[in-house]
């Protein structure tokens, strides 16, 4: 979820609570591979794609001894984003890792792709949009921030897509990204800042920057802004998210615009997760209705069929439940038959078309913070990979790579390094008035919104790499 609480401006005054994580742990280093696959090397199934690894090399530490409260306390009244929080709050990804899970579902892009219909293209889309904030259901460690240059490439040919990402600001911490369709099919890029506000119980992100998706083959591009982030019962009992606001996808091409509403869970709970919408055409006529629940699925219908359930409801008829069944469409990207179901709690509306469905977690997802499978390969490091990654990628750094191992009091102390590293750059940067220079984006103008935006410059994948900054 949140991002920007670790700054290069912290004095270091919590590193006990980082150094306290170890001793509590008591962590063995031998044994950090214990649970690890392959050592690094990927396996090639018989069909030739590569198998990705299935669970992290060492299980999630407990934080039922720590409180973030603890923390905040002695922060009230400063700015969050030039706070350092311990790393026992942390998961193992920096953010830059955290917003390639967008890709996750891409299988909802390549229908977008697919369809001949421009109705059915924003649908897809529509569900793409919510399916990006479906992976942070139940995520509440938070990432690492990423330093100032820090990458991150991914490369799925077995999903069809090249991402690359580069943290291009460190205060306001503002991380851009770039992705392509190896097929030349579609475009989706974006720059992601969120604003952070403690209000005392909760901790709110509120996203800024635009998302962009080109869909190539139809000249089409599509734009929208994600929904606010809420962590709540930062000061005590069990910490939990919700997302909320408006979010308006446009298509700057025909004119449509789909309207989805996410809902904040309100006094009784009632609302929780859920989403609310509709697609309109460019003289606002309704063209469908959405509904489902960011955490589980996503459907459609029309508008005089939903209006007449609603109607119904009201009166008090009957409301039948979706049960899962074999005569549901699934999903094209259903995780494999020994996962365990998901048990859909949406209102199911007669007639309605099944628009998304959230991915199964693997069954040890508890003990990997709540991971996705597509998170839990996300900083796999395979044999061969250092030679080609910029010497800059995620998957580099020693804090993350040390987390991710169990090694708690090493991973604490190289955060610390760091961050103190990057100090000492920019502390040289301001002495010699030399400004610092962005690798792999600039800062120019959305083409479609007219909003500033940092667009992708091109050339990563040509891996000339020798001008890449020493940042670890």
């Amino acid at each position: 979820f949140y991002t920007g609480f670790d700054s290069d401006n912290s004095s270091g005054d919590f590193s006990e609570a980082n150094h306290k994580v170890a001793e509590m742990l008591d962590l063995d280093p031998h044994q950090s591979n214990r649970t690890g696959e392959h050592n690094g090397e990927t396996e090639i199934q018989e069909n030739g794609i590569k198998r990705h690894r299935t669970s992290l090399p060492a299980p999630m530490f407990s934080r039922s001894d720590f409180s973030v409260w603890s923390i905040l306390k002695k922060c009230i009244g400063l700015e969050l984003s030039k706070i350092t929080m311990p790393i026992v709050f942390n998961e193992p990804l920096s953010f830059l890792q955290r917003i390639t899970e967008y890709m996750e579902h891409i299988y909802l892009i390549n229908k977008a792709c697919s369809h001949t219909d421009p109705l059915e293209r924003m649908q897809a889309v529509a569900a793409f949009a919510v399916s990006a904030v479906a992976s942070q259901w139940e995520r509440t460690g938070k990432p690492f921030n990423p330093l100032l240059g820090e990458t991150y490439e991914l490369t799925r040919e077995d999903l069809g897509f090249r991402f690359i990402s580069e943290q291009v600001s460190h205060h306001p911490p503002i991380s851009a990204f770039y992705s392509e369709g190896l097929n030349k099919d579609f475009i989706f890029h974006g720059s992601i800042y969120p604003k952070l506000k403690f209000w005392g119980k909760s901790i709110e992100a509120e996203p800024r920057g635009t998302i962009t998706l080109e869909l190539l083959k139809h000249n089409e591009a599509y734009t929208w802004t994600n929904p606010t982030c809420c962590v709540h019962n930062v000061i005590i009992g069990k910490l939990w998210l919700e997302q909320y606001g408006t979010v308006e996808i446009v298509n700057h091409s025909t004119g449509d615009k789909c309207v989805l509403n996410f809902k904040p869970c309100g006094l009784f709970g009632k609302e929780l997760h859920r989403v609310e919408g509709y697609i309109q055409d460019k003289n606002r006529k309704k063209l469908c209705v959405i509904y489902g629940k960011w955490t589980e699925c996503l459907w459609c219908t029309d508008p005089t069929t939903y209006e007449t359930y609603k109607k119904n409801e009201k009166r008090g008829g009957e409301q039948k439940k979706l049960k899962p069944s074999e005569d549901v469409i699934k999903s094209e990207n259903d995780e494999a038959d020994d996962m365990p179901e998901v048990q859909d709690t949406v209102q199911f509306i007669p007639g309605s078309k099944l628009l998304w469905r959230i991915n199964c977690r693997p069954p040890n997802s508890s003990q990997m913070y709540n991971f996705t499978s597509f998170a839990v390969s996300l900083n796999e490091l395979e044999k061969g990979m250092e030679a080609i990654l910029a010497p800059t990628d995620c998957r580099l750094r020693p804090d993350i790579r040390n987390m991710e191992n169990g090694n708690m009091d090493v991973a604490s102390k190289e955060k610390e390094r760091l961050e103190e590293k990057q100090r000492a750059a920019r502390k040289e940067r301001a002495k010699d008035e030399v400004e610092w220079q962005t690798r792999w984006f600039h800062q120019g103008t959305n083409p479609y919104t007219g909003t500033s935006d940092w667009l992708y410059s091109g050339g990563y994948f040509d891996r000339n790499f020798s001008d890449c900054p020493d940042i670890y």
